[in-house]
């Protein structure tokens, strides 16, 4: 499949223009690397993503616009891979990694993992070069109303390298994250199934909690980070002080800045207290983290 979505960029880089615009817009985006501890965030200017970091989500805003995943609403020139029966592959035209690609559902049904993990991790062994994500629909999903997936390349993939050997929580990480591997799909997804039911149980939150997931697949071995939320958005966010947002993708170490000021002026500190901020409690964790 890869040799498959490769051919579709080279089409697509040429053929839609809202693509192209916006693999020129990330071959010009900055990134620089900030210390934390024992490892490093890499703060990554991209002025294209203010339109996601900053989406209204509220179910108000969300019924007032068109459904920008149902293929009614795509451009004409954009084109998509069959994934399952119930997906096809598109690139994302907003783009934060090389080869960023949107999954979406055929159907316009909400963004929601139950039932979903099979297809995460069967994208994961079909996309060995990549990294999968799901952002939960009031923690990062930009359209709320429609399941999708996303996925990029691993070549910038921090979080890959800063939990090698890690199983079951992370700690001293500055942001509260499960670490799940396992070469057995079936027993990986009753893993998965379970972590969600104790965080739903201890935060009180349903149908489902506040979560971002990533993952990949590498020989036999899929590696699955789960981030469990306490909040949607940081302090300084709604302050004006800085113009962030963190989703999966952020959280695995590739911070997104869209603001060239935010850019300049973010630090470590400030990268690990909206990390604390916005990653489950350390209290809540525990718990969690007791029942697994």
């Amino acid at each position: 499949m890869t040799n498959e979505i490769e051919l579709l960029f080279q089409d697509q880089i040429h053929t839609w223009p809202r693509l192209a615009r916006g693999i020129e817009g990330l071959a010009r985006a900055q990134t620089r690397a900030v210390r934390i501890d024992w490892f490093e965030v890499f703060i990554r200017h991209i002025p294209h993503r203010v339109g996601s970091t900053t989406a209204a989500v509220d179910p108000q805003s969300i019924s007032k616009r068109p459904c920008f995943l149902c293929a009614g609403n795509l451009d004409p020139e954009e084109r998509g891979i069959p994934f399952s029966a119930d997906y096809t592959i598109y690139f994302n035209p907003f783009p934060i990694v090389d080869r960023h690609l949107t999954i979406v559902h055929r159907e316009h049904a909400l963004q929601h993992i139950a039932g979903e993990f099979g297809t995460m991790l069967d994208l994961a062994r079909a996309l060995p070069d990549y990294f999968i994500i799901y952002n939960g629909p009031e923690c990062g999903a930009s359209a709320p109303d429609h399941m999708h997936f996303q996925a990029g390349s691993r070549r910038l993939f921090p979080i890959e390298k800063d939990t090698a050997g890690i199983r079951g929580a992370a700690r001293n990480y500055v942001r509260n994250v499960f670490v799940f591997r396992d070469s057995n799909r079936a027993q990986l997804i009753d893993s998965l199934n379970r972590a969600i039911e104790s965080l739903s149980e201890v935060t009180n939150k349903r149908p489902e909690p506040l979560i971002n997931i990533a993952l990949f697949h590498r020989d036999t071995e899929w590696t699955v980070y789960l981030f469990p939320r306490g909040k949607h958005r940081p302090s300084v966010y709604y302050t004006g002080e800085l113009t962030v947002s963190p989703a999966s993708i952020d959280l695995c170490g590739i911070f997104v800045a869209p603001l060239e000021k935010d850019f300049a002026r973010i630090s470590g500190e400030d990268v690990a207290a909206i990390f604390e901020e916005v990653t489950l409690s350390d209290g809540m964790f525990e718990e969690v983290a007791s029942r697994l």
